[in-house]
């Protein structure tokens, strides 16, 4: 099947995956209540990324986050309270998520212009996609129309998929989800843009079982490297590294070309060469960036659409960071 024909039938597959939904998200939902709410987040995500380029990976990962904890309702944007400890806080996104700041000038704008219309987690699904398209991935209709959650609870990032996941966990976390293993496969290629925190894979470089120091799915090279880079012992919660080192700000198939390279950054990279089907996945992706680029478009959309609170569930946050009293 040549890859424009097997990109049509990936397009027939989602939509009619989708069709539930259509009467509850849609594409351009603002175009007659804030027309210009799209192109106001665009302008705020183009602003920080020319500040720092490292914003986009930020904005998508937390996209992701907020997805896979309640659905796509905004919650990872609500701040924490002396009485609760909210997602943001959770070790799985403390200190790691960023751009945080770009969605609060977004919705500030998006208030001013049309209040009490655009929910914060649809300026998050637009400022993701926004991220990826400045990074050189392709850019995709985002179907609206979310509403925001009232709940954020750090105990339920539990959710999160972990950096030390194999792969029938990894399977098993984006099935929970209502995404397949192919899409888990493609949706792993976001980390070709970014950044880690060291902690989150040191234990491949120093302490990967009782019988061996070093991960052997590891390449030699690559693990001395990020041994001077994340030395070890260090409490220094600020050592990041790039997760494709190549080409850290550009959304291409490096990610495929490390992780084939045994060069994949974490566990749960490196796992999708152990098993046959994913291995072949990962191949095809290095191999033809058009074909990953536009499934990639797809299953971001997909995923924009778990869970989501419609019509008349949630709210719309006058502020992100707190429910409407």
């Amino acid at each position: 099947m040549s890859a424009r024909m097997l990109m049509s039938a990936l397009i027939l597959l989602v939509l009619s995956e989708c069709m539930m939904l259509e009467a509850q998200l849609q594409v351009r939902f603002y175009e007659n209540s804030c027309s210009m709410a799209e192109f106001i987040v665009k302008q705020e995500v183009s602003k920080a990324f020319f500040k720092d380029r490292g914003v986009a990976a930020g904005l998508v990962r937390m996209h992701f986050h907020d997805c896979f904890v309640r659905g796509c309702d905004g919650s990872v944007l609500i701040d924490s309270t002396p009485s609760n400890k909210a997602e943001k806080d959770s070790p799985a996104n403390n200190p790691s998520l960023r751009g945080f700041e770009v969605i609060d000038s977004a919705k500030a704008r998006l208030e001013s212009v049309c209040p009490g219309v655009v929910s914060c987690a649809d300026t998050i699904a637009f400022a993701a996609r926004d991220s990826i398209e400045i990074t050189r991935g392709f850019g995709y209709n985002v179907p609206a129309g979310r509403r925001d959650g009232r709940i954020s609870l750090a105990s339920e990032t539990r959710s999160l998929p972990s950096p030390a996941f194999n792969l029938d966990q990894l399977t098993q976390n984006f099935k929970s989800m209502g995404l397949t293993q192919e899409e888990m496969v493609t949706l792993s290629g976001a980390h070709t843009i970014g950044r880690s925190h060291c902690g989150s894979f040191s234990n491949r470089l120093y302490n990967f079982s009782s019988t061996r120091r070093q991960d052997p799915s590891l390449d030699p090279a690559y693990a001395a490297q990020l041994k001077q880079q994340c030395p070890q012992g260090s409490t220094d919660a600020s050592l990041v590294v790039p997760m494709n080192p190549a080409s850290p700000a550009i959304t291409d198939v490096g990610y495929y070309t490390d992780v084939l390279d045994n060069r994949g950054l974490f566990t749960s990279d490196q796992t999708l060469l152990t098993n046959p089907t994913t291995a072949n996945q990962v191949t095809q992706n290095s191999r033809n960036p058009f074909l990953w680029k536009s499934k990639f478009a797809l299953a971001m959309v997909k995923m924009g659409q778990i869970g989501v609170l419609t019509g008349t569930a949630g709210e719309i946050r006058a502020n992100c960071r707190v429910i409407n009293s």
